[in-house]
């Protein structure tokens, strides 16, 4: 049974069901063009920026001609398959792509290779449109996968993606666009290609298809580099080096949703995976020095909210008439094919894809922040991504205190608490609030010394609201939320000073004026009302009257509304308790030798909604007990529904409760006869005002304070991990997983 003590415990449930409904989302198209060989890229920075063509890129471009025009022959037919998406099965005709899985090896200075990353393609901008993309790669990758231990083809690609990454940050300095958007189509062909790896090998095995190499015969010369982890590490520096700019964004992009398919073994194990290559090299390798950093530009992509960059028409256009053979190469093709490059095309409508998930990178970038923050610990080392999450600063916090903690590093709050604010109706910005609050005490305390807290308070109460069309871990989320924030008395009083104006949103009664604190209540309730008749989950019901009961003392000038509606769900919890006990009482009388399996639930049931009920008593005993003078409404709707009560002043388990109540409705019931008869609702509200300063306090039993903390399980990760992994599976923009391949959680659940 739920008591009365000081302090109370709540723990979150883990066996909740999540609904997974596929989301569409959208992603920046490649920037396409005819490509350049290493030499050719490097460019330098002085004033303004040239491209320097050496002798050899102009024999390549130039010499016979052939090379070229293949080149650009190669762009128009991807400009035929890009224009229609339908068109994505001809990768498997592409004489490009089957060479780079065929049988003969590929040298890593073969211009070969500019020729294969200088396509044109439409990349994926929705669950379906992936879902045809992966269809199409995976006869490819299979053939890859058997030919690549002798060709070390797949090896000599990722080669060519790590040279270009070595000057990405100078290319963009330069704003050298062909040069990152072939680094940007080396990267999606590596992506697109361990997706399916990953889905058809471990982890053990794909290190073996990032090693294999062209050797001569008879070779036993073994490599000496690990490129997988070299891969991610690359992956790592270009996302904290690189900046975000118009012409960086797809390359960015890519990065991190190369980081999280290079995670997501984990949804293909039943099991949460607590090691691993992945995991070693990120959580222990060359790239856990740049693990605040990581975190740091995460949040920032986050807070951000960058769009995808506009179509630039002329965005390889020759800056000037001598500005370079490649320069000009480009811009004869690129006129012709821009439409296919850009979003929908150069003057097409958005499509509601576009229209509803503006923000690809922004959202890509928090959910590979979750995954990391959620990997667990070592045996031998904590999680360094959320010892980051959960001790970083704000940029205005001068104090000059070193922190204990390794990561942490500094973030303008003020910025952040805004993104949090506009983005809560996605369940992964829900999950990072509660992140944020439950874990960064230097948040925490920011958002509680807030004077605008309605911004983020009334997102989350819309959740609630909307429970309806929530699934259940988004209400959970929002919900622990709130039991959060009124831990925190300073929240509870100030909360009822915030004034609010015709709450559109909540339609079963006109509120024209409510403060927020009456608002909370009346969300918080409904939420009640609805399990009780839906779902029936228990650890719904009790963060919920947690949440009132924190706030219990510090109820001022309750909306009559919102008075009316505790004194109502006192009435429903009472009306289901007679039922039970109608229901337990007559299983007691059946007949001898009937079926007496259905007793044991009754009595269960019949606790459970004592224990709630005792639990509203004590909501509303706190209230009378501290700030009875503030709220006339709640002693209005006692004495209104005063019958009620009668039922439970015998009741054992309610008896001490009671007491209160019973000297309170006494004391007013007296004063209203003195009255007179016929009063109306503003006399009586009158007398009840009076009667209010002129009730002794010690005429009340004094109870201990109500007060509930949350805290996670002991093992919090088996909630977590699967959850951000589902957010994953639905809400990654641009991927697809098979849902026959999912093990980590149930696809049918929800």
């Amino acid at each position: 049974m739920l008591g009365v003590e000081m302090h109370r415990l709540l723990k979150i449930g883990l066996n909740l069901g999540f609904g997974l409904q596929p989301c569409r989302f959208w992603t920046k198209k490649a920037v396409q063009e005819s490509g350049t060989d290493d030499a050719s890229a490097n460019e330098k920075c002085g004033g303004t920026c040239k491209t320097e063509c050496n002798g050899d890129v102009n024999d390549h471009f130039t010499g016979s001609g052939s090379v070229g025009d293949e080149a650009v022959s190669w762009v128009a037919q991807d400009q035929e398959m890009g224009a229609n998406t339908s068109q994505v099965n001809d990768l498997s005709e592409n004489e490009s792509l089957r060479t780079l899985i065929g049988t003969e090896s590929i040298s890593e200075n073969d211009p070969f290779w500019n020729q294969l990353i200088s396509f044109t393609f439409t990349s994926p901008t929705n669950s379906g449109d992936s879902k045809l993309l992966e269809e199409a790669v995976i006869p490819l990758a299979k053939i890859f996968i058997e030919n690549n231990p002798r060709t070390g083809n797949f090896g000599a690609l990722v080669r060519v993606f790590l040279g270009r990454t070595k000057e990405l940050k100078i290319s963009t300095e330069c704003q050298d666009q062909l040069f990152i958007w072939q680094a940007h189509n080396a990267l999606f062909m590596i992506r697109c290609l361990l997706k399916v790896f990953i889905r058809e090998m471990s982890e053990d095995e794909l290190q073996l298809q990032f090693s294999y190499q062209e050797r001569a015969p008879g070779s036993c010369e073994s490599p000496t580099e690990d490129l997988l982890e070299e891969v991610i590490c690359n992956l790592v520096h270009l996302i904290v080096e690189v900046p975000l700019l118009d012409l960086t964004y797809s390359i960015l992009f890519e990065a991190v949703t190369s980081l999280l398919v290079l995670l997501s073994y984990q949804l293909l194990h039943k099991e949460i995976l607590r090691e691993g290559l992945v995991y070693k090299y990120l959580m222990r390798g060359r790239c856990f020095d740049l693990t605040s950093r990581l975190v740091k530009t995460l949040l920032y992509n986050f807070i951000r909210q960058e769009k995808c960059p506009p179509p630039v028409t002329h965005i390889f256009e020759p800056q000037s008439e001598g500005g370079g053979l490649l320069y000009g190469l480009a811009s004869g093709v690129a006129s012709g094919l821009w439409t296919v490059f850009t979003l929908g095309g150069a003057g097409s409508k958005p499509n509601p894809d576009q229209e509803q998930n503006p923000l690809p990178l922004s959202n890509q970038s928090l959910l590979l922040l979750l995954v990391l923050a959620n990997l667990t610990d070592g045996p031998d080392c904590l999680n360094p991504y959320r010892q980051a999450i959960t001790s970083f600063k704000n940029t205005q916090d001068t104090s000059s205190i070193p922190s204990s903690h390794p990561h942490t590093f500094q973030i303008n709050f003020n910025s952040l608490y805004t993104a949090l604010c506009d983005q809560q109706r996605s369940d992964q910005a829900t999950l990072l609030l509660y992140t944020l609050l439950h874990q960064n005490t230097n948040v925490r305390t920011y958002m509680l010394s807030r004077t605008d807290m309605e911004n983020l308070v009334m997102p989350i109460l819309e959740i609630l609201y909307h429970v309806e069309d929530r699934n259940s871990h988004h209400v959970y989320m929002a919900l622990i939320i709130l039991l959060i924030l009124t831990e925190d008395d300073t929240f509870n009083r100030s909360i009822h000073e915030v004034i609010l104006k015709n709450i559109t949103w909540y339609s079963e009664r006109t509120l024209t004026e409510i403060s927020l604190g009456s608002l909370l209540i009346l969300v918080v309730i409904r939420t009640i009302q609805f399990n009780m008749t839906r779902t029936r989950d228990k650890y719904l019901h009790t963060n919920c009257l947690a949440a009132l009961a924190n706030m219990s003392a510090q109820f001022r000038c309750l909306h009559q509304y919102a008075a009316q509606r505790i004194i109502s769900l006192f009435a429903l919890l009472s009306k289901k308790h007679n039922k039970v006990l109608e229901q337990a009482t007559q299983s007691l009388r059946g007949p001898l030798g009937s079926d007496s399996a259905a007793l044991p639930d009754y009595a269960q049931d019949l606790n459970v909604i004592e224990e709630v009920i005792r639990m509203m008593l004590e909501i509303i005993n706190s209230c009378l007990s501290n700030s009875l003078h503030h709220n006339p409404n709640l002693v209005y709707a006692l004495l209104y529904k005063r019958e009620l009560f009668e039922q439970f002043r015998s009741h054992p388990s309610f008896q001490d409760i009671m007491q209160n109540l019973d000297t309170v409705i006494g004391f007013f019931s007296v004063r209203l006869e003195q009255a007179g008869t016929d009063l109306s609702v503003e006399r009586v509200q009158e007398v009840i005002k009076k009667g209010a300063v002129a009730l002794p306090k010690d005429r009340l039993k004094k109870f201990p304070e109500l007060k509930f903390k949350y805290v996670e399980e002991d093992q919090p990760e088996d909630f977590f991990i699967p959850y951000v992994w589902s957010l994953v599976f639905n809400s990654g923009v641009g991927l697809h997983w098979s849902p026959h391949g999912i093990e980590l959680f149930s696809m049918d659940s929800g």
